[in-house]
């Protein structure tokens, strides 16, 4: 289990440290959730946007992060009052033919990013000192598989958390290349809109990106272990009292590791619209791809932090995929789940990690398009994330579900804009997809 009794024991001995320490005490789920979103494949993306459109993609992230942290904020909340990840409330208070589709459908876009995650990791690695690519996809994906089934929770969460400072690579990229800041800044505050169907696509996938189904079931199953494996921590149903100091500190969480994801994003696009746009490079499908353009525009050391910033995200990413799958199939198929068990404990949820992963390796050695996958692997993510966010605004209104601690209005009204956002993201997506 990533955050449990070890973590409690942690936080209480930062209440005798620095404010900046009891800050840094109370991040964990939302920290990780949200570096995580920026993987290999986001990566991806985000150079895509910058690389074809330059700046004028910036304003984006300014505009998805409250949208992106808003709704993980509910996903958080979910786990925390019921003590049930969003999976095992789909079964308790929803038809179980609601459930199965879209644990489906999240299975096989996981499957499919998790698989293109390792690949961009082999790929970086033999960029960055040669050698067989397919045997770097299996000594990574063994390596996290290991990590995540055997590691005591101690040392799996220092690992996690001190791999997220591997996002500050793509801040250390854009301070190495020239970047024009006053254009930047006012890119991000006054958008440059365009009705080209290509800009419209990048939108899209962006928020396809940074909004994505299996970061809800990670963040709520995360926050329901926490509850279960602390003796003094109880449902908010049952324990009113601790309410205020748990939603505190799920706000500051979340709030700060969504902030964290879309600041490396603007930064990643910043980095490839100062140096692939402004050269002419427009066309940039893969990390790999983007990491390769920047060496002779922005020079090996840029080049470098680039690439070594695709394999420190991959180790967060990899872990999340297979764990929210895993989460979310135990949850909806009543198995025993958690990472704070014992392997034999929990057998049917860590074999989902190791099939999981083995299928994703599986994906690096026949003959699949990346690109299209990673396409098909949005299409689905947005097919699965509009029906499950409506589902989770409405359930997390209803006193049968969450009692008193129902969403206040003001996080409801941002929840219903962010659903509304990807529900239209999804209709621009197929919509271009068939001009």
């Amino acid at each position: 289990m990533l955050f449990g009794r070890g973590h409690h024991r942690w936080r209480r001995r930062a209440r005798h440290r620095s404010p900046w320490r009891r800050i840094l005490a109370v991040l964990g789920p939302g920290l990780i959730t949200g570096a995580s979103d920026d993987d290999p494949s986001g990566i991806a993306t985000y150079s895509q946007a910058g690389a074809q459109f330059g700046f004028s993609m910036t304003w984006v992230m300014l505009f998805t992060w409250p949208l992106m942290a808003a709704i993980q904020e509910i996903s958080a909340r979910i786990g925390r009052v019921t003590g049930k990840g969003i999976a095992a409330n789909l079964r308790e208070h929803y038809s179980i033919w609601l459930l199965r589709p879209i644990i489906t459908l999240l299975l096989v876009a996981n499957f499919i990013n998790l698989g293109a995650d390792l690949g961009a990791m082999g790929d970086a690695l033999r960029l960055l000192i040669g050698g067989p690519r397919g045997l770097y996809v299996i000594l990574f994906a063994a390596g996290c598989t290991a990590l995540e089934i055997f590691s005591s929770y101690s040392r799996y969460v220092t690992f996690l958390k001190w791999t997220t400072l591997s996002l500050f690579a793509y801040v250390a990229t854009a301070l190495i290349v020239h970047v024009p800041w006053r254009e930047v800044g006012y890119d991000t505050i006054v958008p440059q809109l365009s009705w080209q169907t290509d800009y419209i696509v990048v939108i899209v996938a962006v928020l396809g990106t940074t909004i994505s189904p299996y970061l809800f079931f990670w963040q709520s199953s995360e926050e329901a272990e926490d509850e279960r494996v602390n003796p003094a921590a109880r449902l908010l149903t049952e324990a009113p009292l601790q309410a205020r100091r748990e939603i505190h500190r799920i706000e500051i969480d979340t709030y700060v590791g969504m902030g964290l994801s879309n600041l490396v994003a603007f930064f990643i696009i910043v980095t490839t619209a100062a140096t692939l746009h402004a050269n002419g490079v427009t066309d940039v499908q893969t990390s790999e791809q983007a990491a390769e353009a920047l060496r002779p525009i922005a020079g090996e050391f840029a080049f470098i932090i680039f690439a070594l910033g695709i394999l420190g995200t991959g180790l967060l990413a990899v872990p999340v995929l297979a764990g929210s799958s895993a989460y979310a199939l135990a949850e909806a198929m009543q198995w025993t789940s958690g990472l704070g068990r014992a392997p034999q404990e929990a057998k049917r949820f860590y074999a989902t990690i190791v099939g999981g992963t083995v299928i994703g390796i599986g994906i690096n050695f026949v003959n699949i398009d990346p690109i299209k996958a990673l396409f098909w692997s949005a299409v689905i993510n947005g097919v699965a994330a509009v029906p499950l966010m409506i589902v989770m605004m409405i359930m997390t209104m209803q006193h049968r579900v969450m009692g008193r601690f129902t969403l206040p209005r003001p996080l409801w009204a941002i929840g219903w804009l962010s659903t509304a956002a990807m529900a239209a993201a999804v209709v621009a997506m197929f919509a271009t997809w068939g001009a």
